[in-house]
């Protein structure tokens, strides 16, 4: 199964995103990490390197998808394009896919989250408020073939057991 997460930065889809691939013995595939390794090799952030995490993540889930495991996409997906990838890669490798996406309806929560993150990855800067914001105006409505996908959608304000329980009911479904 390829399992596609969305949703804003500090949302919290990285949580949810990791107790989903324990839960299921599924490889977590993040974007962040890899977009922070190729700002760290020296390509300067003025270039596409969202696109190129995105694309890298890509080839990093169907390798695992072609070994015959499950895997979890950690991105924002925020964008139609980006959510079409996941479905093209889903029917060339004869799996199901299921999008998980993430939301917080308590705004003073998600700016906190966003203020408290940790500066875990090198060259990656943290997404502000006026970011977020801006990504928020940004992101596309559900259509298309990533529309017609099985999608649940977890509201971050309630606590991560019953998100992820609510995850792991879904995808069992």
């Amino acid at each position: 199964m390829l399992i596609a997460m969305a949703g804003l930065p500090g949302t919290g889809k990285s949580t949810i995103a990791g107790h989903i691939g324990a839960r299921l013995g599924a490889a977590v595939v993040s974007v962040d990490p890899i977009e922070a390794a190729i700002l760290t090799a020296g390509i300067d952030s003025d270039q596409p390197t969202g696109l190129a995490a995105y694309l890298v993540a890509e080839t990093l889930a169907e390798s695992v998808l072609s070994a015959g495991h499950s895997v979890v996409v950690d991105a924002v997906n925020a964008v139609e394009p980006a959510r079409e990838q996941w479905v093209g890669l889903a029917k060339r490798q004869g799996v199901e896919l299921r999008f998980v996406e993430v939301m917080c309806s308590d705004r003073d929560l998600h700016l906190n989250r966003l203020a408290a993150r940790d500066a875990k990855l090198p060259h990656l800067a943290e997404p502000h408020r006026y970011a977020v914001e801006q990504s928020l105006e940004d992101y596309s409505a559900w259509h298309g073939q990533s529309g017609a996908a099985p999608r649940l959608t977890l509201d971050t304000s309630h606590s991560v057991e019953s998100n992820v329980a609510a995850a792991l009911a879904f995808l069992a479904g």
